[in-house]
């Protein structure tokens, strides 16, 4: 009854955005308030979140069910992109079990404390991610950062939406195509995404119990085989290996830290950032390691069961792989892939939504246009390009998982150089009502200067398909571990500069 009486406090809070139509200036015409037309009205007795990047006033910050934010990560992460991430040490880098499972580990352990840190700031300051970006990049500069995560949200939907369809169309012996499959997963995900907080929150809640069940029993009539993969190989595995793969693994989560807020601006702001943090920290390691290193176990053991090994293909296909572990259980093994395919609607809808925020503050005027909307937007997007790419995964995956990761690893570094070392770490200092006034805000110069910067020694370090760097040849891809330290220390005399010629109003 409790957990049913906050989340009744925070309807009101979740289901309108005055503030979104003063700021663009249609909450009133000539001094008279504007009425509402009648379909935003239904929409919003449906349980519609509309507010999209105005930040939460403190006393309008009233959910209390903090333990959400771990279900929101937990079940974003529980489904079959984080399977077949793992399943990138033995399949694309060569490593045997044993070092897969171990780079899964301790990069993993490492990364996701980045994203479950920048969750402690949203019930602090009440702000989307994106927006309290602004502080360190500018109201322009953050442009640059939105561009980035845009692409880096797309892309995950993209990824998401393939393996989702695969699965699916594995369930019907591949009578429907993958193209059908990706058009399902991606209509789901966008429903849930187009309510928004609310219906978010508690769909994120539900989703996960089927997929542990499909995953459990997986385990249970298919775990014998998974003693068939070897675990060590003859030869080491070489550095080069091991952290280009662990380049990979940290791409996996770190961009989170892009998003992280959006999830936790409505929490009342005096709870314990330390709840917070191990609250968002376990929803990532839980089922980010678990899930990936069950992926390179069971694609290392395929090639000895001529069924997975028939279900995964030569293309790849994750989607048979799990359907042909769970085949002995005939249509109950069925209707489990078909769970499996469904979890990566978590992952989508919570994706879609923070991309809303992404355009919003990307073109400020969009402001103007309801948060909803762009869901749709971002499904019409990702799902042309889901479609082509669908039969090239595994190349996709992997350039898409180390490159997102250079970014993402230089603006945590910068965010966390200006909070600590020019705001002492006081969230008071994030003035809400600068949050949209560029004369307010930093230029953004020195934020943009330190990311691009810190490419000089970023390229040279990357190994990929199509470039591989002085550096990085010799060493692996080390990109992101040279990203973090390196715009951190460029940010730091940047922005002591850009302080001595800026005069904020």
């Amino acid at each position: 009854m409790a957990d049913l009486r906050d989340e009744k406090l925070s309807v009101y809070d979740l289901e309108q955005d005055a503030a979104s139509r003063a700021e663009s200036g249609a909450a009133s015409v000539h001094g008279e308030e504007r009425k509402s037309p009648r379909w935003l009205k239904t929409l919003l007795s449906w349980g519609v979140e509309e507010r999209g990047t105005v930040p939460v006033p403190s006393e309008q910050r009233t959910d209390r069910q903090f333990y959400k934010v771990f279900f929101v990560w937990f079940s974003m992460n529980f489904n079959i992109l984080s399977f077949s991430a793992g399943a990138l040490g033995p399949v694309v880098f060569g490593l045997n079990l044993r070092d897969s499972c171990l780079v899964i580990l301790f990069f993993n352990l490492i990364a996701c404390a980045l994203p479950a840190y920048f969750n402690t700031w949203g019930p602090r300051t009440g702000m989307r991610q994106m927006v309290l970006s602004r502080y360190s990049f500018g109201y322009y500069g953050l442009m640059i950062p939105a561009i980035l995560n845009l692409i880096g949200l797309c892309g995950f939907n993209i990824l998401n939406s393939i393996l989702g369809g695969q699965a699916l169309a594995s369930v019907s012996n591949d009578r429907m195509s993958w193209t059908v499959g990706i058009v399902i997963i991606a209509v789901v995900a966008l429903v849930v995404s187009f309510m928004g907080y609310k219906v978010l929150n508690w769909y994120e809640r539900l989703s996960w119990p089927p997929v542990l069940l499909a995953f459990v029993v997986a385990l249970g009539v298919g775990g014998k085989h998974l003693y068939n993969a070897p675990s060590f190989s003859g030869e080491p595995a070489s550095a080069a290996s091991i952290l280009s793969f662990a380049s990979v693994i940290a791409g996996f989560v770190i961009t989170f830290s892009a998003m992280a807020s959006d999830f936790t601006m409505y929490y009342e702001p005096t709870v314990s950032s330390h709840k917070i943090f191990w609250y968002s920290y376990l929803g990532y390691v839980v089922p980010i390691i678990v899930l990936e290193c069950l992926g390179a176990a069971a694609v290392m053991a395929s090639p000895n069961v001529p069924s997975w090994n028939e279900g995964y293909g030569t293309a790849g296909n994750i989607g048979g792989l799990l359907d042909a572990m769970l085949s002995p259980l005939g249509g109950f093994g069925k209707f489990l892939t078909v769970m499996l395919s469904l979890s990566v609607t978590a992952n989508i809808a919570c994706t879609l939504y923070s991309m809303c925020f992404n355009f919003q503050v990307l073109v400020p005027s969009f402001s103007r246009v309801p948060r909803y909307v762009f869901s749709i937007i971002g499904t019409a997007i990702s799902l042309p390009l889901s479609i082509i790419g669908a039969h090239r995964f595994y190349t996709t995956l992997t350039d898409f998982l180390s490159l997102i990761g250079y970014w993402a690893s230089a603006y945590g570094a910068i965010l966390i150089v200006e909070h600590h070392c020019f705001r002492k770490g006081d969230f008071h200092s994030y003035d809400q009502s600068a949050w949209n006034s560029p004369s307010r805000l930093p230029w953004g110069a020195a934020a943009i200067a330190a990311g691009v910067l810190s490419f000089g020694l970023v390229i040279p370090c990357m190994q990929q398909a199509w470039f591989e760097g002085p550096i990085g040849t010799k060493t692996g891809d080390i990109g992101f571990e040279v990203a973090f330290p390196l715009a951190g220390m460029l940010y730091f005399p940047l922005r002591k500069l850009e302080l001595k010629y800026q005069k904020l109003h």
